[in-house]
């Protein structure tokens, strides 16, 4: 099994945003763009990026739901969150245990979590950063670097 975004690694990838936000929830698409924020912080004047920045960015979104979903899978069948169906959709939530399971992870790479988490969640919450708006802004640059890299129109060769 690739350690790299495994169901295991985004289910604790999930479950340090989940604790970050405990006891309040989260919906797919803030888990999705928090999960995105959280290791590419660098990018929107954060702490310095846990993940680099790849070619390939836009896929990396179109994955990452995929990917969460199969980690949220993984936090729920061991009892470490829970999945709420509310008015506004469904909803994911740390379980009691899911703090605790998280603070006693000492890997460098889950305390970096932690501390990424920490701040996405204190800007977040304090209106510093519209993690929406800045993930779009950052999709919007990848279509733009994009159609950069696309060869020009027929017109040229006159």
């Amino acid at each position: 099994m690739n350690p790299l975004n495994s169901p295991i690694e985004v289910g604790v990838r999930a479950l340090v945003l989940l604790t970050a936000r405990f006891p309040e929830p989260l919906d797919m698409a803030e888990l999705v763009y928090l999960d995105h924020v959280m290791l590419h912080s660098g990018e929107l004047d954060g702490p310095p990026s846990l993940h680099p920045t790849l070619p390939a960015g836009p896929g990396e979104l179109a994955m990452r739901r995929h990917l969460i979903e199969q980690g949220l899978l993984v936090l729920m069948r061991a009892g470490l969150a829970h999945m709420e169906v509310s008015e506004e959709g469904l909803l994911y939530r740390a379980s009691e245990e899911g703090p605790g399971f998280v603070d006693i992870l000492e890997a460098p790479y889950v305390a970096a979590l932690k501390d990424r988490a920490a701040w996405v969640t204190a800007a977040q919450s304090s209106a510093e950063l519209d993690v929406r708006a800045a993930t779009r802004a950052i999709t919007d640059r990848w279509a733009r670097d994009f159609d950069s890299q696309l060869p020009s129109s027929g017109s040229d060769h006159a």
